[in-house]
């Protein structure tokens, strides 16, 4: 006897369909899953051995052979299990007659038959849609975040039990409504307007949020730096659905994804301890897990600390500051993960925490060594350099609380639109995202702006990557003025955030 029903895997963040194929055969009974499966599909031997018992049915005892294909695509989690038991069940006609070949069976069975919360359900789904499935059968728990694809139907699940009796006619379970996918503003815990003074540094969190430019703050402790960092959502424009889902299918992996949560609908702030591991930063593990770089994707990843950061974990950022990627390569797989996010970063100007002369000052040596643990490559991949001064009496003690985040997102949001209608062609979304082979073409500079940039060329030895941002720095200050070219006023505030390595 023999039968074949659908799952999926995970790879990365892709899925791939898995053909799910049982033979029961007469011999000794025996039981096993061939197919490069892990210690955790090994294990849905007992687990689908006891969910079929305990859900009313007949556990074959003759030899069962379970074979997950393709075979060399590594089969990882439980999530096979549905699959393997509705194959079981098949095989030996206790589903009626079964012809469900347009479906995949998705999901962790309890002994008792009760179908558990999976990880990864999102991106499964939208896979089994885009190979042409119909119908996906999911934990009611994953219901909701399932439902969010579109062209194919959700049947949620709670039981092996309930499985059975849909497919022997006595009950039907009902596909879930398409999910409502909008994304709705969200409230944020702070607000621009709670930080007193430092006008300066609000100006340039407008400007990198504008073009998704990464941040770097530089200032005593108790300045504000980790206050301001992490108002910078209240500034970014709302997810657009098609951001929504990809940070989703990320959450949806990891397991951060509440239960009957159907999309992530808030920019991800991702703040990690400066003593987070490589794995932990950059993603990877025995099976591939996105790291506090890929989890910050289409947000923020704030580094409060950043000298103290491991050298490697540091150096890693290049690739994803540059490419929006981040690509683990481990001795069993290899894969490449999103990672388009806004780095905005805070340090002390010393080891002591304050600047020369300044409260509890610290030789220059000793500052200079601290700031250079961050190697010269990774500044030059940071567009606004700050300094965050100690807030004076004065503003600490009254006046005006200063602009709202609501105002300051309007601003943002406007000049967002400005860059989507001319980005939209070549496919990017923010000015930071511009390419080299582009700059020339939507960074143009008119003659005064241009002579301004060839004397700072020499003057603070910007390099050809310091160039190009600078430019694309400058666009985005141009956006917000709602100039068509970049003037003088332009490059030089663009300058003015463009700090040299002696002076970080």
């Amino acid at each position: 006897m023999l039968a074949k029903v659908h799952s999926c895997a995970l790879v990365g963040l892709d899925g791939v369909l898995v053909d799910v194929e049982v033979d029961v055969a007469q011999g000794l009974p025996a039981y096993t899953i061939v197919g490069l499966p892990d210690a955790a599909v090994q294990e849905a031997r007992e687990r689908t051995r006891a969910a079929i018992r305990n859900s009313g049915a007949v556990f074959p005892n003759r030899r069962l052979t379970v074979n997950l294909a393709p075979a060399d695509v590594r089969k990882v989690g439980p999530v096979h299990d549905l699959s393997i038991a509705a194959a079981i069940l098949a095989a030996t006609g206790q589903l009626g007659d079964f012809t469900e070949n347009r479906a995949v069976f998705l999901g962790e069975l309890s002994l008792d038959g009760a179908l558990r919360h999976t990880d990864g359900i999102l991106p499964m789904v939208a896979e089994a849609r885009t190979e042409g499935m119909e119908r996906a059968f999911v934990p009611s728990m994953n219901g909701a975040e399932a439902a969010v694809v579109s062209g194919i139907e959700v049947l949620p699940v709670n039981s092996l039990q309930q499985l059975i009796a849909h497919f022997m006619g006595l009950i039907r379970i009902e596909p879930l409504p398409a999910t409502q996918t909008t994304v709705d503003r969200s409230s944020y815990p702070v607000d621009l307007a709670d930080v007193r003074g430092q006008a300066h540094v609000k100006r340039a969190l407008e400007i990198a949020a504008a073009g998704a430019h990464n941040v770097l703050m530089i200032g005593p402790p108790g300045a504000g730096k980790t206050l301001l960092a992490r108002c910078v959502p209240s500034i970014l424009p709302p997810l657009e659905l098609e951001e929504a889902i990809d940070v989703t299918k990320i959450y949806s992996v990891a397991g951060l994804i509440p239960q009957r949560t159907s999309l992530i609908a808030e920019r991800p702030f991702r703040a990690p301890h400066h003593t987070v591991s490589h794995v932990g930063l950059v993603g990877g593990g025995v099976s591939p897990q996105p790291g506090e770089i890929s989890l910050a994707h289409r947000g923020v990843l704030f580094l409060d600390e950043f000298p103290e950061f491991s050298r490697q974990s540091l150096e890693a950022l290049r690739q994803p500051l540059e490419d929006g990627t981040v690509s683990v390569v481990r001795a069993n797989y290899s894969v490449t993960l999103p990672a388009r996010l806004m780095l905005v970063a805070a340090m002390n100007p010393s080891p002591g925490g304050y600047a020369e002369g300044d409260g509890d000052s610290t030789v220059t040596d000793a500052a200079r060594r601290y700031r250079r643990r961050i190697s010269g490559p990774l500044l030059d991949r940071i567009d606004v350099y700050v300094d965050v001064p100690q807030i004076p009496y004065e503003d600490m003690a009254g006046g005006d609380r200063g602009e709202s985040s609501e105002a300051v997102r309007e601003r943002v949001e406007a000049c967002r639109d400005i860059q989507a209608e001319r980005l939209n062609p070549h496919d990017l979304r923010v000015n930071a995202e511009i390419t080299a082979r582009l700059v020339p073409e939507l960074c143009v500079v008119d003659k005064r702006a241009e002579a301004l940039l060839r004397g700072a060329h020499d003057r603070m030895g910007l390099s050809g990557r310091g160039h190009h941002r600078t430019l694309k720095l400058s666009r985005t200050i141009a956006d917000l003025d709602g100039a068509e070219v970049i003037g003088a006023a332009h490059v030089a505030e663009a300058l003015q955030y463009r700090a040299r390595l002696d002076d970080v």
